[in-house]
């Protein structure tokens, strides 16, 4: 899964759009922005294995404590906590706590049998959506164009750069999954590290792309 969490983290907008574009992305992809870390500093690792599914190549070995559940709902609550810390928005709080646990939701549908319930635990599930090519691009593909309506509906351009950016940033990520549905396997574990970290730059995008636009309703939001 991977346009599927921001997916997830546009459709968020339709239940607060206090928090940022940025922030909803932060959220939804917390986890897989927290394993390149791990994976560089050999605490967690993995392996390029061709046809190990169908539609990806990586096999994870070892990821408890960016990708197990209860990590996953550990890391909610902490990404929730500072966020209400920060702000003071407990509906947003709450809903960003949702997101990053959503995104270790969204994997368990996906991965095959490699997420650890807990790091301490070798008890490992998943359902294995990547191993039925179809059903899977079309299931999150629709969570995404779900999610684009939902933010565009909620927000509205303040200028030209507010039109066009969003544009830019939704084709940027069908493209991105498109080469990686499609394209050749990667052949070096550390540059799909290095690839992974380059996500804070999606996540800095929405930032920007949010900054260019304004809720619907309000003028007045202030969007962190």
């Amino acid at each position: 899964m991977f346009i599927g969490h921001f997916g997830l983290g546009l459709a968020a907008k339709g239940i607060d759009k206090r928090p940022s574009l940025g922030t909803m992305f932060l959220a939804a992809q917390w986890l897989d922005l927290v394993w390149p870390v791990l994976l560089l500093t050999g605490v967690e690792r993995f392996s390029i294995v061709p046809g190990n599914t169908v539609l990806t190549p990586l096999r994870f070995d070892y990821y408890p404590w960016s990708h197990s559940m209860l990590m996953a709902i550990a890391w909610g609550v902490l990404f929730g906590v500072m966020y209400l810390l920060i702000t003071k928005n407990r509906r947003g709080a709450l809903l960003m706590g949702f997101l990053v646990f959503s995104h270790w939701v969204l994997d368990w549908f996906t991965h095959t049998s490699d997420l650890q319930i807990t790091p301490f635990s070798e008890r490992r599930i998943g359902l294995g959506l990547w191993n039925f090519r179809w059903p899977e691009i079309i299931i999150e593909l629709a969570v995404f164009i779900i999610g684009a309506v939902v933010y565009l509906r909620q927000t509205k351009a303040k200028d030209k750069t507010g039109q066009w950016v969003i544009w830019a940033l939704l084709i940027f990520l069908l493209v991105i999954y498109s080469m990686n549905t499609f394209g050749p396997p990667p052949n070096d574990v550390n540059a799909v590290a290095w690839v992974g970290l380059s996500q804070w730059l999606l996540v800095a995008w929405g930032y920007w792309a949010d900054s260019r636009r304004t809720s619907k309703v309000s003028h007045h939001i202030n969007r962190l």
